[in-house]
């Protein structure tokens, strides 16, 4: 009877004594969970001292993972962060790395990263959710202390649609520079010589590089930029607001717009029908990327297309591959895969008036 009651009391304190992870085994060892994963599992690539560590750490933990935890961490997952929660590329970015997720059989998890703190925090939760790989658009893609902690926790970065890749990390890219200048040629080709520029995001990659298209084709048609048709953007469709009341209440207003994103373009139509002006006979406006956004407007807006989608699913697709290939001990082959960019000529742009 007493040997039934000792067998019962030791049930009750297994119920309630706290489950030891494999998280907890890889901070006892000062170690990633990758590497606790590793050991568990024979795999090679992990020093004999590090080994006697974690083993080490088993033991004094007494940790003994269940088959459940065991499938559960065989399945590859790959997580993203995003930084703008109200971009209108978020929905399409979603659109394709989900579709992309279950065609390769891998678990797809988001978190917000509104600044590198969040997104350092946020990349901390998703390695405790076991990410193999992780999505980084901009500027998370440039960050250097993201991009670090995803490589010292065994993570695979992937960054996307960073305008400098980085030697050693995979990327999605497109041709910001050219993309930029096209469109301005585009407007040129229209007849207009006083063209306004609204700057993307300072942190953000792709924006340097569409400035810098646009300067490039300003000048090689000799045409003048004034510094009050150059006004400052964040991508965000407030930021655009801002813009559109520099740029449409100068004295030498110019014929054309430019702006950096879809977001900001909409805004400067907004502000534009507020003034009682007429797109595209009194003032053109153009944006860049093709997001929901600038279909949905009136009118619908000439833009550069950008195919985020097919970009995200492409993203999930190398990602998953690509931890596939880590967890047999090699070292993923870096890729910077280019999509191309296509502009698309709506009712929002115009030849120039008289």
């Amino acid at each position: 009877m007493s040997e039934d009651r000792e067998e019962k009391d030791e049930a009750v304190k297994s119920a309630h004594r706290p489950v030891v992870t494999i998280h907890d085994v890889a901070r006892h060892a000062g170690v990633s969970s990758m590497t606790v994963s590793r050991v568990m599992t024979g795999k090679r690539h992990v020093s004999e001292a590090m080994r006697e560590r974690v083993n080490a750490a088993i033991s004094a933990l007494n940790y003994s993972p269940n088959l459940t935890a065991r499938s559960f961490s065989s399945a590859v997952r790959v997580g993203a962060i995003y930084s703008n929660p109200s971009s209108s590329n978020l929905g399409a970015f979603l659109m394709g790395a989900f579709r992309q997720s279950g065609e390769s059989g891998c678990q797809f998890l988001i978190e917000p990263g509104r600044n590198e703190e969040e997104a350092l925090q946020s990349l901390h939760r998703l390695i405790e959710s076991r990410i193999g790989g992780v999505i980084l658009p901009p500027p998370l893609c440039d960050s250097e202390a993201v991009l670090d902690l995803a490589l010292s926790s065994d993570v695979v970065p992937l960054a996307f649609a960073t305008a400098i890749p980085r030697e050693g990390v995979s990327a999605i890219i497109v041709d910001d520079y050219k993309g930029a200048y096209d469109m301005t040629r585009y407007l040129i080709g229209l007849g207009h010589r006083a063209i306004g520029f609204v700057q993307g995001d300072p942190q953000h990659s792709p924006s340097q590089r569409r400035e810098q298209g646009y300067r490039a084709a300003m000048a090689g048609a000799s045409l003048m930029i004034r510094d009050e048709w150059i006004a400052p953007g964040l991508f965000t469709y407030r930021s655009g607001l801002d813009a559109a009341r520099q740029l449409l209440g100068s004295d030498q207003r110019p014929t054309a717009i430019f702006a950096s994103n879809d977001d900001m373009a909409a805004a400067i139509t907004a502000v534009a029908h507020g003034m009682k002006l007429t797109i595209p006979r009194d003032i053109s406006i153009v944006g860049f990327d093709d997001a929901q956004i600038a279909s949905t407007i009136w009118p619908e807006l000439t833009t550069i297309r950008q195919p985020i989608s097919d970009m995200a699913s492409r993203a999930v697709a190398l990602l998953s591959e690509q931890v596939r290939e880590a967890r047999t001990g090699s070292k993923p082959e870096v890729r910077h895969v280019r999509e191309m960019l296509t502009l698309v000529e709506r009712a929002s742009s115009g030849p120039v008036a008289g």
